[in-house]
């Protein structure tokens, strides 16, 4: 049973209902075993295509005006119109003057479509009816505070007739009601405007020197950096008749559309994308791509990336879930090119002259035909182990050859590939896998991982006889070692997670009763109930916290301790509960996918489980505002108005230090998704400045996965 309901005030049904939105909401009733889904339909996309766009033979633009003839734009020789998509001089347009005193310095004039006019000048607001004189606005809340508006910088009137005014007091409103002020405590992310101007569709733009922002029923977008502008002195703005935002900057003109686009639709770009683009070897490993001049896709620089293993193992979990959902085969052969890529790194390092015992998987390869990348490395690998990591290993060749000499493969393999390769295998095996062959290719590469882990004492064994830097699990180490005391709980969680998925996918009794001796024997069970010691949302480390929500996720759906899952299931909400702020629907969608409708009893009452409000609103904004342009431009947000800093104690590192450069919005969550930059899930979404070069072009897995996922456990369904 359903009923149709709204998402509440700033949801994402109500950002983005007014432009060719439609979210059908379908809410279930919170009973046992019913999901909460949501129907989304088309929305508008963010697209700057300054890059791909003409540009006026001068650059400097000072000022842009959309006109009847098209967009016309002023530089410092000419004015010039976009005629057929080319720009050609034409004469200025006429633009109206204000009529006021030549004291004061006008910054710019609206013109309502009543003929009432606005200027933004040094002394303050002035407004005109038609034939009458000037009158300058005196601006006060229904307390009677006045606020100084001596300095504004823009005025515009939006497509209901309401005036807005940028000073650097903030953003005024004047409805019929009354006055509205925005600060940074109402989300406002900057003040040091330059102009502003409204479209037919309701949005006000303004500009500021450093980027533009969008007001947008209730909800302020923030767009700096090369993702979005030329340049983020913006001068002046313009919207045309399709509500695209055009902008003047002192490095060409700007123009951000809005095109029209499903969450299928997005999930189709990013895959084009990474099989064009970003697939490397005839396995098909994906991570990342250079680029050899910013922002051009051209002519791409494929390396290998330290975690090869779990970035393709995420990305073919995706193709696992959009394989069940869509039936389609091209998924269904992304899922298994990616299998074949992950079995590789464990049959490539076998038979060799430095050989691990079997069942030993790499963290990547290289082929043979190009430098040798051991040279060199030792001298890096003695800086490493003296100046930080004191267990860092110290080793030749830490890229042996492979047997038929065609590749290196890297060694000291992690455990968070670990995690990745046994989150990918029973997805394949169960959703993709459709004959005995291919399922009995996984149980082989399952078991022999697996035995390979039980057979030396729970550690991954490199080829020297000694164990990996990180993927150490072995129950003395965990509970006795001062070294390993921070990965006590989550390398316990990883080690149960195996466990479980190798019983899954074998059906071999042997490794339950393995878990069974764990958790008798060395209290794995509990270990696992406290996966990081952490000191509040923000102060953890998002590879460990993307490697626990994979195997929470594991864990809670095959293992068969059912006396344990409870417990576990209270443990995984705890560590959601940190987590929620984060705005990452992976991690929303893992944890709802267990938790949704579950209660816990302790000691004092019967709990509720399941995430609260907002959740889904959460990830469904993020998927929605996803950047097509994966590129990793600067983003800069630590000047903003609507940030409060993490404290200190709340800073990465055991030591909790904290710089002052991690905060989270006045909402209560991190930066929206469109305003920061990562690769992977695992970057620090606390992080308020992000560097980048437009070089390095970032594989749409991470919205891939979430994506699939939500639609794989019913939170998200594709309108007809």
């Amino acid at each position: 049973m359903t009923f149709d309901c709204y998402f509440p005030r700033r949801s994402v049904r109500h950002c983005f209902l007014f432009l060719l939105v439609v979210l059908v909401l379908q809410i279930a009733l919170p009973a046992q075993g019913q999901t909460v889904a949501v129907e989304v339909g088309s929305f508008p996309q963010d697209v700057a295509v300054h890059r791909e766009m003409a540009q006026p033979p001068e650059t400097d633009i000072q000022d842009i005006v959309s006109t009847a003839a098209g967009m016309m734009v002023q530089s410092d020789q000419a004015w010039y119109v976009l005629d057929n998509q080319a720009w050609r001089i034409s004469e200025s347009p006429k633009v109206a003057s204000a009529g006021l005193a030549d004291s004061y310095a006008v910054r710019q004039i609206a013109i309502r479509k009543d003929g009432r006019r606005a200027a933004a000048t040094d002394r303050g607001v002035f407004e005109q009816l038609p034939g009458t004189a000037w009158v300058k606005l005196t601006i006060a809340d229904d307390l009677g505070r006045t606020w100084a508006t001596s300095d504004v910088r823009g005025v515009t009137y939006d497509s209901h007739g309401d005036l807005w005014i940028a000073s650097l007091a903030g953003v005024i409103r004047r409805e019929e009601k009354g006055w509205t002020f925005y600060t940074g405590s109402e989300g406002l992310p900057y003040n040091d405007f330059t102009c502003c101007m409204a479209a037919g569709n309701g949005d006000v733009w303004f500009g500021t020197t450093k980027g533009a922002i969008r007001y947008r029923r209730g909800v302020w977008a923030y767009r700096q950096g090369q993702r979005w502008l030329p340049d983020d002195q913006v001068r002046a703005i313009a919207v045309d008749s399709q509500n695209q935002a055009w902008f003047a900057t002192g490095n060409g003109v700007g123009c951000i559309e809005q095109q029209t686009m499903t969450l299928q639709a997005k999930a189709t770009f990013y895959e084009d994308e990474i099989d064009r683009l970003i697939k490397r070897t005839p396995y098909g490993y994906t991570s990342e791509v250079s680029l050899p001049e910013p922002g051009q896709k051209q002519n791409v620089i494929h390396h290998d990336s330290d975690n090869d293993g779990l970035w393709t193992a995420m990305y073919g979990a995706s193709q696992c879930y959009a394989y069940a959902v869509t039936k389609s085969e091209i998924a269904k052969q992304r899922a298994k090119q990616a299998f074949e890529a992950l079995r590789f790194l464990q049959t490539v390092t076998q038979g060799g002259q430095h050989s691990p015992p079997r069942g030993y998987v790499a963290r990547t390869i290289l082929p043979a035909s190009g430098p040798d990348p051991n040279e060199g490395r030792m001298e890096h690998d003695r800086l490493t182990r003296a100046n930080g990591d004191r267990l860092w290993k110290v080793y030749e060749p830490r890229w042996p050859l492979s047997a038929d000499g065609q590749w290196y493969w890297k060694s000291d393999t992690s455990s968070d590939e670990l995690d990745g390769h046994y989150y990918f295998y029973p997805l394949y095996y169960d959703l993709v896998a459709d004959d005995e062959s291919e399922k009995a290719a996984v149980r082989q590469v399952v078991a022999d991982l697996t035995d390979h882990l039980i057979m030396h004492d729970y550690v991954l064994m490199e080829h020297d006889g000694t164990p990996t830097r990180w993927a150490v699990f072995r129950p003395h180490s965990l509970n006795h070692s001062e070294e390993w005391t921070v990965e006590r709980g989550l390398n316990s969680l990883s080690m149960l997670s195996y466990l479980a998925v190798a019983k899954h996918v074998t059906g071999q009794q042997k490794y339950d009763i393995a878990a069974e001796k764990l958790m008798r024997e060395y209290s794995f069970d509990t270990n696992a109930m406290v996966p990081k010691m952490q000191r509040g949302p923000g102060s953890g480390n998002q590879s460990d916290d993307e490697m626990a929500f994979m195997s929470f996720y594991n864990l809670l759906k095959y293992s068969h301790h059912t006396e344990h899952k409870k417990k576990w299931l209270a443990a995984f909400y705890a560590y959601w509960m940190m987590e929620q702020p984060e705005r990452n629907p992976f991690f929303n969608f893992a944890y709802a996918a267990h938790g949704q409708n579950q209660t816990y009893q302790d000691a004092f009452a019967n709990r509720s489980l399941s995430p609260w409000g907002g959740w889904l609103d959460d990830s469904l904004q993020t998927l929605i505002s996803f950047p097509l342009d994966r590129i990793n431009w600067a983003q800069n947000n630590s000047h903003r108005l609507d940030l409060v800093r993490l404290p200190k104690q709340q800073g990465p590192g055991m030591l909790g230090l904290n710089d002052g450069d991690r905060g989270y919005r006045v909402d209560g969550k991190v930066l929206p998704v469109d305003e920061r930059f990562f690769n992977h899930w695992n970057t620090d979404p606390w992080q308020l400045d992000y560097g980048g070069n437009g070089q390095t072009l970032a594989s749409g897995a991470v919205y891939l996965l979430p994506y699939y996922m939500g639609r794989y456990h019913g939170f998200i369904n594709e309108a007809k």
